[in-house]
């Protein structure tokens, strides 16, 4: 089993006193990654899963005594997609304010704003971490480094999920089976998603603009809706946690992009399943993008495990002078342009961008160098 970075980081957070959530997509091991923590320890367990009709319907409303009666003597509480359990912000709070001996761990794979009942009453009463598809650096801890190089181009075409990392001779249908059963779970289950023959046309949509800019008004044309549709199932794609947006940097100069998105996909399998291509990089005509997505996404990882605090964009003039990605942390700024093949041309960063802000880094990220940006 592979060791994940977040497990001492909450085991150092157990018993004092605040809910643990751990949030992130399905079937990124939440479930597993607490039932390890828990392996270790002798407290007594009460798990209850949102997923099931009974437990959502008891979680709903619950009130003090009828919580008393249900967590007995046992000192921990597992509470598995809680999402599903409207107003389970107050739920977890009666928990958290009259058992203090009890900790709460929480798992949920949407955004609870999506339910908007969780971060009004649980402020200043929980320890929140986000969970992300196997990171390299995770990959390396439990298995070294020749996995690492020898999984490469398999974590480009079939990503990291967990099941897939333990499982790489099922890869395709057990992908096939997380994007069909799981990654629209969530998404259906809300009120305003009532189209989703659309949402699986702009996913593909989506899939097929990985690094490129993205405008919702030629999405909409493309796919046969209205840009304020194309904002909101983007919007919910996001807080479930199957993609995330990098807005375009604009602040000193009058040519910066001023509304530009870039999206791009928390996984590359889940990209790759959306648009049903599993081809060899041999044969792919999309392989750099789905390096700058694989790079990216695996620097958000690192970022987030190693509490890193960095915002994140990319930047782009409306003369066509563009960076792939940069971050800005402690005023200083990182910019990365991503190259598949080195070789093809030289890489200059544009000196609008270098001569108006404090630079701290620049870095062309290849094959060759990534370990050294994301371990």
């Amino acid at each position: 089993m592979i060791h994940r970075k977040l497990q001492s980081v909450i085991e150092g957070n157990l018993f004092k006193g605040k809910a643990i959530i751990l949030i992130g997509a399905r079937q990124v091991g939440k479930s597993t990654l607490f039932n390890q923590i828990i392996k270790e320890r002798k407290e007594a367990v009460l798990t209850l899963n949102c997923d099931e009709p009974e437990v959502k319907e008891m979680l709903t409303n619950i009130n003090t005594p009828e919580l008393k009666m249900l967590i007995g003597s046992n000192t921990i509480v597992v509470i598995d997609e809680a999402q599903r359990v409207p107003e389970i912000g107050l739920t977890l709070k009666r928990i958290t304010d009259n058992f203090v001996n009890v900790q709460l761990l929480v798992t949920g794979s949407s955004s609870f704003e999506l339910q908007s009942n969780l971060n009004e009453p649980l402020t200043g009463r929980k320890y929140e971490y986000h969970l992300y598809p196997i990171s390299t650096a995770e990959l390396y801890d439990t298995q070294g480094l020749l996995a690492v190089k020898q999984m490469f181009e398999s974590r480009l075409i079939y990503g990291s999920y967990p099941d897939i990392i333990n499982h790489a001779d099922e890869a395709k249908e057990l992908l096939m089976n997380i994007t069909n059963s799981y990654l629209y779970k969530d998404l259906l289950a809300i009120n305003e998603i009532r189209r989703p023959v659309l949402l699986e046309k702009l996913l593909i949509a989506l899939a097929l603009q990985t690094g490129n800019e993205v405008s919702y008004n030629e999405v909409a044309q493309t796919i046969g809706t209205d840009n304020k549709t194309v904002e909101k199932y983007i919007d919910l794609l996001e807080k479930c946690y199957v993609i995330f947006r990098l807005n375009a940097f604009n602040r000193n100069l009058r040519t910066e992009l001023k509304k530009g998105k870039k999206i791009y996909f928390y996984d590359n399998g889940i990209r790759n399943a959306v648009i049903q291509n599993f081809a060899p990089l041999s044969l792919r005509q999309d392989t750099g993008a789905l390096w700058e997505n694989f790079f990216i996404s695996e620097r958000i990882k690192a970022n987030h495990y190693k509490g890193n605090y960095a915002k994140s964009f990319f930047w782009r003039t409306t003369q066509q002078q563009e960076i792939d990605y940069i971050e800005e942390a402690d005023g200083k700024f990182t910019a990365f342009e991503m190259k598949w093949n080195p070789n093809k041309r030289q890489t200059t960063f544009p000196s609008p961008f270098l001569n108006n802000y404090p630079i701290k880094e620049t870095v062309i990220i290849t094959p060759e160098n990534y370990l050294e940006w994301i371990m």
